[in-house]
């Protein structure tokens, strides 16, 4: 195997855990019987819905920042690269602050920013290669619909 080929398989397995390592978060943030306990509107998901969508997310957010990486590496898409770092933290901080801390209206306003984030990044990765902002769309579809259901659930559940 060529150098080149290791170096980017190498990268894409990284970008994989990367991506899987923020996702990680929801091993330790379960949503439990608190979540089981809340009321919730008629067009909530059932909970075996949400690991196979994020592992299909996931995979795809790591895939795009590949084939990004993969177009001239940090040193020239560090700016688009930043920014996909930035709103994976992002995903990954709203986990503890939904399901851990159970502040439902701080979870909204972080997946705002989030949301924003994800815009930012598809537009910086349009740049660069287009099926690698492709592949964030339905991350961003999704991210919609969980903003929408997490105000949702903060209003239905304000005490």
């Amino acid at each position: 195997m060529k150098t080149n080929q290791f170096v980017n398989i190498l990268m894409l397995v990284g970008s994989l855990l990367l991506s899987f390592a923020a996702a990680s978060m929801g091993a330790f943030f379960s949503p439990g019987d608190w979540y089981a306990g809340l009321t919730k509107p008629s067009w909530n998901p059932p909970n075996w819905l949400f690991g196979p969508v994020w592992t299909a997310l996931y995979t795809m957010m790591a895939v795009a920042a590949w084939l990004v990486w993969r177009r001239g590496g940090w040193r020239q898409q560090w700016r688009p690269l930043a920014m996909y770092l930035a709103q994976l933290a992002l995903n990954a901080a709203w986990t503890p602050l939904f399901f851990g801390l159970h502040w439902l209206g701080a979870a909204f306003a972080e997946i705002v920013l989030l949301w924003l984030a994800i815009v930012a990044t598809i537009v910086a990765f349009w740049r660069v290669q287009r099926w690698a902002a492709a592949l964030l769309i339905p991350y961003l579809a999704w991210v919609s619909f969980a903003a929408v259901l997490n105000f949702t659930l903060w209003q239905l559940n304000r005490s």
